[in-house]
């Protein structure tokens, strides 16, 4: 733990939201195919986890992981648990994720070429929500990380 004892609230936020997101993507990879087409995976991984293939579980499981460590590098920056390193540079790297898949949603709805965005044009409430989650914890992370700034090095 730093110091300063002292926690940010917008990166304990953004903390949770990335174990939920993790944890929901765990259930996906339980709830099988019907969850992976709820979720907006597409029908190709709903397909393919139909078919018992390992590939959308490896890369729902790949999801999940990579949410669960930027919840611990949002722990870290906030003051809640011990120094990461880089915290500065993965939380600059995770603000940009999360807020470019946030701006995804918009330019889904305006490109119609790729049947995988087709599919996701006729889901536009899964699109809104989705990206404004996303948008919603990279502000988190933003707000966090500018806040936290110089106590991170």
């Amino acid at each position: 733990m730093d110091s300063n004892h002292n926690t940010n609230p917008y990166l304990l936020v953004a903390a949770l939201a990335c174990f939920a997101a993790a944890l929901a993507h765990l259930g996906i990879i339980v709830g099988g195919p019907d969850w992976y087409r709820w979720f907006g995976a597409g029908e190709e991984m709903a397909q393919m986890a139909e078919q018992g293939l390992w590939l959308p579980a490896l890369m729902t499981l790949a999801i999940s992981l990579a949410l669960f460590f930027c919840g611990l590098w949002a722990l870290s920056a906030a003051g809640a648990i011990h120094r990461l390193p880089l915290r500065r540079i993965a939380l600059v790297l995770i603000i940009l994720v999360f807020l470019g898949r946030g701006t995804v949603g918009a330019l889904v709805m305006s490109m119609s070429d790729d049947p995988y965005l087709q599919e996701l044009q006729q889901r536009p409430l899964f699109l809104l929500v989705s990206s404004t989650i996303c948008i919603a914890i990279g502000v988190c992370f933003l707000v966090g990380l500018r806040q936290r700034w110089r106590q991170l090095d």
